[in-house]
């Protein structure tokens, strides 16, 4: 299974790709999309389209995963952030994948165990997980951080549906 993690932004999009085998991961790739702040909304919205669609074309992943947005006191820099969150969610259900949505927390305690980590710490962690790789950007390791999430989800998962059919 090849899983697309996606860290929304409206500047700077992190996406990062996972090979999963039963337990094992594999680091496809990792990138950042960015939009120029001069640009109208609209533009930096169908820039940030365009260039992940060319990543779900380029690696083909079978499923993707989002953070959530976190509500924070800038009502307008949230809204923005809604827009890229969008789009981060537009792109994977045209291209027909399945696209799951974790909280922030979620996704820290899933990759270092902690809910309240630091961005260092899950840099770290992704790094550990993924032996050699080399991350384009903080969003990058973000996403990628996303991506082991929702690998980490899909494998629990599956060995809970591969229990149930055993114990029928």
């Amino acid at each position: 299974m090849r899983v697309l993690g996606i860290d929304p932004g409206l500047r700077n999009m992190g996406w990062g790709i996972v090979d999963v085998a039963g337990v094992r991961l594999r680091h496809v790739a990792n990138g950042t999309l960015r939009s120029l702040g001069t640009d109208d909304l609209a533009s930096r919205l169908l820039s940030l389209h365009t260039q992940l669609a060319q990543v779900l074309r380029t690696h083909s992943p079978d499923c993707a995963a989002v953070e959530q947005t976190f509500v924070n006191k800038d009502a307008v820099a949230t809204l923005k952030l809604g827009h890229a969150r969008a789009v981060a969610l537009l792109v994977p259900a045209q291209a027909g994948l399945t696209v799951g949505e974790y909280a922030p927390n979620a996704v820290k305690k899933a990759v270092v165990g902690v809910g309240k980590a630091a961005k260092v710490q899950v840099d770290h962690m992704v790094r550990m997980q993924l032996p050699g790789v080399q991350i384009d950007s903080p969003d990058a390791a973000d996403a990628l951080a996303v991506a082991l999430c929702h690998a980490f989800h899909m494998q629990s998962s599956g060995r809970l549906q591969a229990a149930l059919r055993a114990a029928e």
